[in-house]
């Protein structure tokens, strides 16, 4: 065999370019749909847009609550307990090194965001009551299955009023 032969056999041809012989073209615009004026929602789409809103934000609201209620691990603390701790603090205050009234100072802020924080985290039955009323229209609609509040930390005698069953499928 003849070097020529053993690789691989290339197409020579020459390209002809017609660039030259094109004719320019025109640019089409398409007409739109919407050309004779913006598209209108029908009073039924508008009322599923916003019953998805109101759902979505009420498991949200809930979902969120839940967290913030759960708290830190550890020992809850009480009013009673931050204020115990306040004094505690002040009367520690006017002994203290410069770097440890620093350090006091700091605690003293977060322990009053602390006291706050507890009165306003109050009561969710509000948002839990909003949440067994959406929850199965929402679930449903999503694909959002009964273990998958569960791993949320969803109470399950909340998602059995909401009508989320337990099922193995």
């Amino acid at each position: 065999m003849t070097p020529a032969t053993t690789g691989p056999v290339h197409s020579r041809t020459t390209r002809r370019t017609t660039v030259a012989t094109r004719k320019p073209t025109v640019a089409r615009t398409r007409k739109s749909k919407s050309a004779s004026g913006p598209r209108k929602m029908s009073a039924s789409h508008k009322s599923a847009l916003a019953k998805g809103r109101r759902e979505s934000r009420a498991v949200a609201l809930y979902l969120e609550a839940l967290i913030a209620a759960k708290g830190k691990p550890g020992r809850k603390r009480t009013p009673k307990s931050i204020d115990e701790r306040l004094a505690a603090i002040a009367q520690q205050y006017p002994t203290s090194s410069q770097l440890q009234q620093l350090g006091m100072i700091q605690e003293r802020m977060n322990l009053e965001v602390e006291k706050a924080q507890l009165g306003s985290r109050g009561d969710i039955s509000e948002l839990e009551k909003e949440f067994v009323r959406c929850a199965r229209d929402f679930a449903d609609r999503r694909g959002i299955t009964y273990s998958a509040f569960r791993a949320k930390a969803v109470p399950a005698a909340v998602l059995a009023r909401a009508g989320i069953k337990r099922t193995r499928s």
